[in-house]
């Protein structure tokens, strides 16, 4: 009986343990908290560094789209990768008229499909040290690694560095990135 009380007493600690080591750990961007129970953009409303990703969000009409299911992997660009594009370049892509452009440039930072930094550290390993990942503005980034971060070279040659990656969502996970990218 001690015997079978002890296999039972072990089989419910780790039965519990790997239910703690399988919930995935709260991020913080922006000075908020991103609850993987919640989507991209339940998430992404609350950080303090992208209200102008949100805003572009809200202007191109992709809310709906980033809230359903997925999954999405998105590079997050930050307020500030947004203040190194030209002086008026926001003010330009969020009238109405500039949707369609504003839609192009922001689709194009996100690829189908759950990819943590694991699977693109082992897509950029496969590739012989680069990976191409298709966006679904239908164009293509190119992952390489430098040291232990990626780094994503859009179509017009910029380069965007990871800064914060895996932020796991309900829907997806994001990538927060130091640079916009832009499609050709």
């Amino acid at each position: 009986m001690k015997k079978l009380n002890f296999f039972l007493a072990l089989i419910t600690f780790l039965v519990i343990g790997n239910h703690s080591f399988a919930q995935e750990k709260t991020v913080t961007v922006g000075g908020a908290p991103m609850y993987p129970s919640k989507n991209i953009i339940e998430n992404a409303v609350n950080s303090k560094d992208h209200t102008t990703l949100v805003a572009a969000v809200k202007a191109a009409g992709l809310v709906e789209t980033l809230s359903g299911p997925g999954p999405f992997t998105v590079f997050a660009p930050t307020n500030m990768a947004f203040d190194k594009l030209p002086k008026g370049t926001v003010d330009m892509l969020v009238k109405p008229e500039n949707k369609a452009m504003l839609t192009a440039i922001l689709t194009y930072h996100v690829v189908s499909g759950n990819m943590s930094a694991a699977d693109l550290m082992k897509a950029i390993k496969d590739g012989g040290g680069k990976a191409m990942l298709k966006t679904v503005a239908g164009g293509e980034l190119t992952a390489m690694q430098k040291g232990k971060k990626i780094v994503l070279t859009d179509a017009k040659g910029n380069k965007a560095m990871v800064t914060i990656a895996d932020v796991f969502q309900s829907n997806g996970v994001i990538h927060v990135i130091d640079t916009v990218l832009m499609p050709k």
